[in-house]
């Protein structure tokens, strides 16, 4: 329709709802994938497909914009003729379908930022084709054929706005980085506050699944306490899970007299 009427807008609309089809299946499969249990081979298990999944999604979005950003742009400085009742007509039952998937998708996009990733893909649809009912009605009374890839653009660029707003949390899952809700350096001063800790260091916390902080890291303890490492073991996952809710931890334990000199608090020295 986008073609046989001539607006770039209508064919922008049609690539991103192309794109959310194409979401619709990764993020399917994603969902499934990601309940498998682990094995030897993905010990983790295969939660962060789902971040996978996302990533793909954004990194999608974000290539569809810039090239409506381009096409928009050349067709600004020649507007062709646009058949505006086509557009209006194409765009109002793009509109229905946007707007009745986009609230399918609300109340399960929370929890999820795969499903949030298609979520907001639906919204901007829906959005985009009001924008684009806009425009062919303003070039149906008033020849205004400058609309049609100005619209583009503006969708465009709403696009690349959500994309690069969202795609920083699975970007930093996969880089495992610290989940953003959580400060390594209270979780370092909650550990120290536990009765038989001298220090902690070499500390690595990330996220293995969205939901599902995790951590390691050595702690050290007086040499006369190492008999009671079992119970400042126990100590420390109670409040990393109380405080933090990390369930996963694997804690090494270090006398003070024999511990690693000048360690840094978070990572290892490569």
């Amino acid at each position: 329709g986008g073609i046989l009427s001539g607006s770039l807008a209508l064919i922008a609309d049609a690539l991103h709802n192309f794109s959310d089809m194409a979401s619709l299946v990764i993020a399917f499969a994603a969902r499934k994938i990601a309940r498998r249990p682990a094995d030897e081979r993905m010990t983790f298990g295969y939660g962060r497909v789902e971040i996978v999944a996302a990533l793909i999604n954004y990194t999608t979005l974000i290539l569809i914009g810039f090239y409506l950003i381009y096409e928009g742009g050349m067709r600004m400085i020649d507007p062709p003729e646009v058949m505006g009742w086509t557009v209006v007509i194409l765009g109002g039952i793009a509109l229905v379908v946007d707007t009745l998937t986009a609230m399918l998708t609300y109340s399960m996009q929370k929890g999820s930022v795969n499903i949030r990733a298609l979520f907001l893909h639906n919204l901007s649809d829906a959005l985009a084709s009001v924008a684009v009912i806009v425009g062919g009605t303003l070039i149906i009374l008033y020849e205004m054929r400058w609309v049609d890839p100005a619209i583009t653009i503006g969708i465009a660029l709403y696009i690349l706005y959500l994309s690069f707003t969202e795609i920083g949390g699975p970007i930093r899952t996969l880089m495992l980085g610290s989940p953003p809700d959580i400060d390594g350096n209270d979780v370092v001063r909650a550990i120290q506050s536990v009765d038989g800790v001298v220090d902690v260091h070499h500390v690595h916390l990330w996220q293995m699944q969205e939901h599902a902080a995790a951590l390691d890291c050595h702690i050290v303890v007086e040499r006369e306490w190492m008999g009671e490492a079992d119970k400042i073991k126990e100590n420390v996952k109670s409040v990393l899970h109380e405080r933090f809710s990390i369930e996963h931890s694997t804690l090494e334990f270090e006398a003070s007299d024999n511990a690693h000199q000048e360690a840094q608090v978070f990572g290892h020295r490569s």
